[in-house]
């Protein structure tokens, strides 16, 4: 499975308004806190990889881990690659198992996030701690001949939230945190 997005810095109250005037569905609001990891037997950052554990707190307060492998980017236009998400019961445990193989933790990211439904895409506001506030346009698709056509589609819900998908950046999250 491929993820498609596409991430640009943005205001973020201003889009949510946007999004209801096109009447987008909200999905809810969400803190996410990612604790990315390297491996002892190759670096992530160099192979252009990350593997995460992502602990998340829904509003209504239940609570999920799920563990996250993300391979090199496929394209020069977006930020698309291959995605393997599984839920974990206990991200706690999940980290020891990791640490104890050598998974050494690399850096946490904080992120309060407003997703909403939006002609197929997943609309996400972002707001990220000590890194800024970003809009993400994303959809997944089973093969690569249908990057394009999906690619395509992000960028037309950017440019009808008024956003300009030449600003597109694909640096990831915790890439702009070491950054910073």
């Amino acid at each position: 499975m491929y993820e498609v997005e596409v991430k640009v810095p943005a205001d973020l109250e201003a889009v949510r308004d946007r999004l209801v005037d096109l009447g987008a569905t909200s999905r809810g609001a969400v803190v996410q806190v990612d604790t990315y990891y390297d491996a002892p037997h190759r670096s992530f950052p160099d192979t252009d990889e990350a593997l995460r554990i992502r602990e998340e707190a829904p509003a209504d307060g239940s609570d999920a881990a799920t563990l996250t492998y993300k391979g090199p980017l496929v394209d020069d236009e977006s930020k698309t690659r291959t995605e393997i998400e599984t839920v974990v019961r206990d991200g706690e445990k999940l980290d020891a198992i990791l640490t104890t193989l050598e998974f050494q933790p690399a850096a946490t990211v904080r992120k309060e996030r407003d997703r909403f439904a939006f002609e197929g895409y997943t609309v996400t506001l972002d707001a990220v701690d000590d890194v800024g506030e970003y809009v993400e346009v994303e959809t997944e698709i089973e093969r690569e001949p249908e990057l394009e056509s999906a690619r395509d589609g992000a960028y037309d819900v950017l440019e009808r939230l008024g956003l300009d998908p030449d600003e597109q950046e694909r640096t990831s999250y915790l890439e702009l945190l070491l950054e910073s």
